[in-house]
């Protein structure tokens, strides 16, 4: 072979090469963006609710132990939220009795259904405990919550409960009136539909797509963790088992796929729940700095539920409307954040 014929061979070797190399790039620049480090699934770390013992069947130990975490003080019963029936008993009664017979569930319906015990020494209301004597019990049923109003079989079904419990406790019932548990549910549920919101905004890549990775990464570094599904990121509240102060989600499907640095995510969606969350976590602000500094980190436009930009105008606006929302709240007992407030927007 003459030297000609080598260095045409050796310069179609270098082209063919270069092509390649060409196309491997290409295809890079037109996949997602991926993180600076391998991604690595991460085991969920969402905060557990307050009151998630009460929404659970009380036979659902493993999921109960699954979400175990450190946490404030179990839900309560509450006049303002609850139709409360009391019963009276002849003499203290101990917590081991009163477990033996309580329902196998704590929900009737939709809505959450809970006794109390008030304790003979400290005279204090509590979920009844072993070891503890109770000088009077009441049950209660949630009257609203974001399922709707309590409803007649709803609460047909919580009077039955009741009286199957206090016959097999020898106590004397006093159920609630049916037509003014009603009326009180549906006044409640209609304030509720009033003073309800969940803020979102949503983050449009501007450019090539996002890896689930590159999408983890920018959010951890403002310190959110995984949420408890797929496609779900907290940022979690400073008290123990609170709710988080926001959440960020995308397409669960992408966060599924067997190759999730493959998988193109264009959106995702930046909310906190206003009644959920205390204001002195201060949410709002935290809401809209995340935002704009996910957006600017990640090259994204934020914009609306309409897919309109967002301008600080407009946060503006969403901040006055937000106080009006805080202060009906507080007007009602139920402000943001409160125990009653968790249990009644749930």
């Amino acid at each position: 072979m003459s030297s000609l014929t080598w260095a045409l061979a050796s310069l179609g070797g270098v082209v063919l090469a270069g092509v390649v190399a060409h196309g491997a790039w290409q295809a890079r620049r037109a996949g997602p963006k991926r993180a600076s480090t391998p991604t690595v699934r991460e085991e969920p770390r969402e905060p557990v609710l307050d009151d998630i013992a009460a929404v659970l069947p009380a036979t659902d130990h493993s999921e109960l132990a699954a979400l175990r975490a450190p946490r404030r003080s179990a839900a309560r019963l509450d006049a303002l939220i609850d139709a409360l029936a009391p019963m009276s008993l002849e003499a203290p009664i101990s917590g081991e009795v009163v477990a033996a017979h309580l329902p196998p569930t704590r929900r009737v319906g939709s809505k959450v259904f809970m006794i109390e015990g008030r304790h003979a020494e400290t005279a204090e209301w509590e979920a009844p405990v072993p070891g503890a004597r109770y000088a009077e019990l009441q049950a209660g049923v949630q009257l609203a919550n974001r399922s709707g109003a309590l409803n007649e079989i709803e609460y047909s079904e919580f009077v039955q409960r009741v009286q199957a419990f206090a016959e097999a406790t020898s106590a004397m019932a006093d159920v609630p009136d049916m037509l003014e548990a009603m009326a009180r549910a549906r006044e409640l549920d209609a304030f509720a539909s009033q003073h309800d919101a969940q803020l979102a905004v949503h983050l449009h890549a501007r450019g090539p797509a996002w890896s689930v990775g590159y999408i983890q990464e920018h959010a951890r570094r403002h310190g959110f963790v995984p949420g408890a599904v797929p496609g779900r990121l907290v940022y979690p509240g400073s008290d123990d088992g609170a709710p988080p102060v926001l959440t960020l989600t995308f397409d669960s499907q992408a966060a599924l796929a067997e190759e999730p640095d493959r998988a193109a995510v264009r959106d995702v969606t930046l909310n906190f729940d206003v009644p959920q969350t205390d204001p002195a976590a201060e949410p709002f602000v935290t809401w809209r700095a995340t935002a704009q500094a996910l957006a600017l980190g990640m090259e994204a436009d934020v914009v609306d539920d309409d897919s309109r930009p967002l301008s600080d105008e407009g946060f503006a606006l969403i901040g006055v409307e937000l106080a009006k929302l805080y202060d009906g709240l507080v007007a009602r007992d139920l402000a943001a954040g409160s125990a009653a407030a968790r249990r009644l927007f749930s």
